[in-house]
């Protein structure tokens, strides 16, 4: 078997044991609660801070972004050395394991988060120019509207238009069917993330969008003894 599809798989593997350590799931946990009969159902950062508060949110979106840098760190070391060539294809492949790990964990039935949070770490993760670019793109809207679909949506979307310039202008150093690998991966991961939000998307046009505040306290917030 071809070493490089072997690869794949393993990076992918290696993603989704990390995406399945769900932050917000656990942490819910260990105050009594399971964050999915709360609020929107997703066990995510959005649902963490509009139910048990920011600091619980930001605990949450911190441990589902480590868990995506690590990931992606853990690959570029083991394999960046031996595939200098191939090692953002074998990162884009990690990350698509953490993605189904964090939105599909097996010992949660598959109900998870949206796969927003460890974009956050796929920015550190992948290639330092995403790091501003996405920075922007998710606060700019978020902080102006407070919706943080609009943010994430926006984020996701934002950052493959990057990768695809980026890929082309040869930033990363890939080029043919490598890179075009790439780019139907992250696209596919993109249109997952648009489609779990289907809902958020229908409330944004519609103006019933629920908003999330970091410095003040969220409508749905519960009160735990």
């Amino acid at each position: 078997m071809n070493q490089l599809l072997v690869l794949r798989l393993v990076c992918l593997v290696i993603g989704y044991a990390f995406g399945i350590f769900q932050t917000a799931y656990i942490l819910g946990r260990s105050k009594g609660i399971d964050i999915r009969e709360y609020g929107s159902g997703n066990a995510g950062t959005t649902n963490a801070m509009r139910i048990l508060g920011t600091k619980a949110g930001l605990i949450v979106f911190l441990g589902d972004m480590i868990k995506s840098l690590l990931a992606l760190l853990l690959v570029g070391f083991l394999f960046g050395k031996s595939h200098p060539e191939a090692v953002y294809l074998l990162k884009t492949w990690t990350f698509a394991g953490v993605v189904l790990g964090h939105d599909y964990p097996f010992y949660m039935n598959f109900k998870g988060g949206k796969g927003v949070a460890v974009m956050a770490g796929y920015l550190f993760g992948f290639h330092w120019s995403f790091i501003p670019v996405g920075i922007l793109l998710f606060f700019v809207p978020y902080l102006t509207t407070k919706y943080v679909s609009l943010g994430s949506l926006l984020l996701y979307l934002g950052l493959f238009i990057q990768l695809v310039i980026e890929g082309i202008m040869g930033v990363f150093g890939v080029s043919g069917p490598l890179l075009v690998e790439i780019i139907v991966i992250q696209g596919l991961l993109t249109a997952m993330a648009w489609y779990r939000h289907r809902a958020n998307i229908g409330r944004l046009l519609s103006g019933t969008e629920r908003k999330t505040y970091i410095f003040k306290r969220n409508k749905e917030q519960i009160n735990l003894k």
